[in-house]
């Protein structure tokens, strides 16, 4: 049934892609077992590649294709040589493709490296690339944790549910009732910030780092929330990131699943941070670039990474990266202190200035939103909604008081009629803010 489910669901799409994820479950499931079967290290490498350069090659083809056409196109065009545009293709991007593919590929590097044994049962291995809740947004699960699930037999659990319906609704809240109504105002001042003045631009930034936390942190909500129901229980994917104290501490709790994932298959292989500072750093600006270029095929997803990058090479070289790694803010006080309060203040500057590049459609609109926004002159008011500044407040609030524990929803933990109560006044929250036609899932595009 979750097979069925989860390809009735990605079909709904378009169900021409059925075949590209059916293609890519069918290479990595052989050449698991293959790789288990030989005994000839050489051969399991051959197979390990085969496996890299399959999946690296659907997704560069069908993700980065035309990019790097036009890339070179622009480039020959800068020395006075044009070129006609005719290898360029009118490319659909397949929804997910970022994340199965990279699923995927973890499932055989962990069998080449004897982390995990091959399954021999397709249908649960088929199950494990497809799994619907996580499917076209994350969390990127590893089979080390959601194969054996699949494989045991799973009973229904009251308690689970609801964990998992409280999820649900917490994670609609934060995408229809955050996410979507900052989404109009965010693309007004980013489509038009010629137009506007300094304050403008902040606050339109401020809000976009909203609107994007809100809005994939929502999903990873609704696709633990869902797995729950069906007995699964999915890694998390955000604990609070906006209550960072540095950049280190950021990236432990911003897209948890990708961030790992990079650690586990690329860093650490590079050599992490064994062989010395300068061979260390360059594995840095490696994880950080092709992070960037992960998310997009644009220079300015690329330019993000960098400039994260940039931001993580201080702590670091002062060796403060891993100093946040067991502690949350506030942890022994009400109220953080001064200099939390600062921390976290100033981390969340740096990173929001990196959401412009995020969000703007080239490297020359972000930096002319920067150079305006960096101009302090012509302050207005025209977008200070205290509606919006209070449901952000509030928001912040409900994060920081949870902060200790990202499933546990703080106004649910309420006696039981009270509970009812509560997610029956969030449904309707909810459902006041629905609209008819509302915005795609941001991470929907990588």
């Amino acid at each position: 049934m979750i097979l069925i489910s989860s390809y009735v669901f990605y079909g709904w799409w378009d169900y021409r892609f059925l075949a590209l994820i059916f293609l890519s479950t069918l290479v990595d499931y052989f050449i698991g077992i293959s790789i288990q079967k030989q005994s000839s290290s050489q051969k399991q490498k051959i197979l390990l590649l085969t496996s890299v350069l399959f999946n690296l090659g659907v997704l560069g083809f069908f993700k980065y294709y035309n990019f790097f056409i036009e890339s070179w196109i622009e480039l020959f065009a800068s020395f006075g040589y044009q070129i006609k545009s005719i290898w360029t293709l009118n490319i659909v991007l397949p929804v997910g493709i970022s994340f199965y593919t990279f699923q995927t590929m973890s499932y055989t590097i962990d069998v080449y490296r004897k982390n995990l044994q091959p399954t021999k049962d397709f249908i649960s291995f088929a199950s494990f690339v497809s799994f619907f809740p996580q499917l076209v947004a994350g969390p990127i699960e590893r089979a080390t944790n959601l194969v054996p699930q699949i494989l045991n037999k799973r009973k229904f659990n009251l308690e689970q549910s609801i964990d998992g319906t409280k999820l649900i609704i917490w994670g609609m809240f934060k995408k229809v009732v955050i996410a979507d109504t900052l989404a109009p105002i965010v693309d007004d001042i980013f489509t038009n910030y010629a137009t506007y003045d300094s304050s403008s631009l902040a606050i339109g930034a401020i809000y976009f780092a909203f609107q994007i936390y809100c809005d994939f942190s929502g999903y990873s909500d609704i696709a633990i929330g869902t797995s729950k129901l069906f007995g699964f229980e999915l890694m998390s994917n955000f604990k609070f990131p906006y209550l960072s104290r540095n950049i280190g501490e950021f990236w432990r709790r911003w897209h948890i699943s990708l961030s790992t994932w990079f650690r586990d298959y690329l860093y650490i292989p590079l050599g992490g941070s064994k062989h010395g500072k300068l061979l260390s750093i360059r594995n840095i600006f490696i994880i950080f670039l092709v992070s960037g270029f992960w998310h997009g095929a644009n220079w300015t997803f690329i330019i993000w990474g960098l400039f994260h990058s940039i931001l993580f090479l201080p702590s670091f070289i002062f060796k403060t990266n891993r100093k946040y790694t067991s502690s949350v803010v506030g942890e022994q006080n009400l109220l953080p202190s001064f200099r939390e309060s600062s921390q976290v203040l100033t981390t969340f500057i740096l990173v929001t200035i990196g959401w412009i590049f995020f969000r703007s459609d080239s490297i020359s609109s972000s930096l002319g939103y920067l150079f305006k926004l960096l101009e302090f002159s012509n302050y207005s008011n025209s977008f200070v909604d205290f509606r919006f500044i209070y449901l952000i407040a509030a928001f912040a609030l409900l994060e920081y008081k949870t902060r200790f524990d990202e499933r546990r929803i703080h106004f649910f933990k309420v006696p039981i009629m009270n509970k009812f109560i509560w997610i029956g006044i969030a449904c309707a929250v909810v459902l006041l803010f629905f609209k008819e036609s509302p915005n795609n899932f941001i991470y929907f595009q990588f």
